[in-house]
């Protein structure tokens, strides 16, 4: 059965090692989170010059890692050997290599750790091998979060850190960079360098400052200002996004609107629900949802129905479908008529 990488990680934080992991899926940031943990704590640094061996799988077979995996360790209780890309290893698509996989799985060298880090790919889930590896090996199936739970990830990413961070600062910080994982993490811990003491609490300044986000010209205060009906606010944030166009790509920033709109919608459906409830199907902090109940007062059900259409079509113009106009010009109009719904 499939285990989760906080399980996984947590275990591994406790000295359990295991002889076999499998680690497949299109989130590389887990992958990389527990095949770096056994990299660097599995051995002390002495034992590493003899029985550490790091191996990429366009440069191997299945029987040279087999081979490798059944030596014994030298001065030491253990040998660990990771391949890295491991869905390159040259016949892993062959039915003798799997087979010799499964044999080993059955019966894997306990002084071993070995690590296959099967990245952006799944094992058939009907095969043979991937049942054998669930059942022997630990086996991590590791996928993109939805959208929604990267601000809870975030937050739980800060506490695992021995920080907190405030709910602006968490939306601020999921708004501009999105579910890519590993930049969160990257620019969460190259910020909290510069705040040893654990309980300075993450605000959107510290985000803004470090991060690079402007503070008030982003998606996410462009949202807030079109939820509002902010016309001066929201053409002040599009002049300062037509200067910085590397920065703030249209695409994306229609996909967090359309996003935006769609969590409206949703407010127009449920609005009923009590706010706890509310928010949990929002996949947002309860902190948010009076703003979304604004807007969805300031945008009837029509309304809103009529603008997402209209990102919808903006959607399809920034990928070059019946469109003429430039990024600056296209996301000028989308704004414009959503004011004017």
């Amino acid at each position: 059965m499939a285990q989760t990488a906080e399980s996984v990680l947590k275990d591994l934080e406790a000295k359990k090692f295991a002889p076999l992991y499998f680690l497949q899926g299109d989130e590389p940031y887990f992958i990389d989170s527990i095949t770096e943990f056994i990299e660097q704590n599995a051995l002390t640094e002495a034992e590493r010059s003899f029985n550490q061996s790091v191996v990429y799988g366009k440069d191997v077979t299945m029987n040279q890692v087999l081979e490798s995996a059944r030596r014994f360790p030298m001065m030491a209780m253990r040998q660990v050997l990771i391949v890295k890309e491991a869905q390159g290893i040259q016949d892993i698509g062959r039915k003798a290599a799997q087979e010799q996989l499964i044999t080993y799985a059955q019966n894997p060298v306990p002084s071993t750790v070995l690590v296959f880090a099967f990245k952006n790919k799944s094992l058939d889930g009907r095969s043979q091998l991937k049942k054998t590896l669930e059942k022997h090996a630990v086996f991590v199936d590791s996928k993109k979060l939805y959208d929604n739970k990267v601000p809870s990830w975030i937050k739980q990413h800060c506490k695992l850190k021995g920080f907190n961070i405030k709910d602006r600062a968490v939306g601020l910080l999921a708004d501009h960079i999105g579910n890519d994982l590993a930049r969160i993490a990257n620019e969460l811990d190259k910020m909290m360098l510069n705040y040893e003491d654990g309980s300075v609490e993450i605000t959107e300044t510290m985000i803004s400052k470090h991060v690079g986000i402007s503070r008030e010209y982003n998606v996410f205060e462009l949202q807030s200002a079109l939820g509002k009906k902010e016309v001066f606010k929201a053409n002040q944030i599009l002049n300062y996004f037509e200067a910085n166009p590397k920065n703030n790509p249209v695409i994306p920033i229609i996909s967090m609107l359309f996003s935006y709109f769609s969590k409206v919608m949703l407010v127009h459906q449920n609005r009923s629900l009590p706010k706890n409830e509310l928010a949990r199907l929002l996949g947002v902090n309860p902190y948010f949802v009076s703003e979304y109940m604004l807007a969805s007062q300031n945008y009837p059900l029509n309304t809103t129905l009529n603008i997402i259409k209209y990102l919808h079509q903006a959607d399809l113009q920034s990928k070059g479908v019946e469109s003429v106009a430039s990024e600056s010009q296209l996301l000028k109009e989308l704004v414009f008529k959503i004011m004017h719904a």
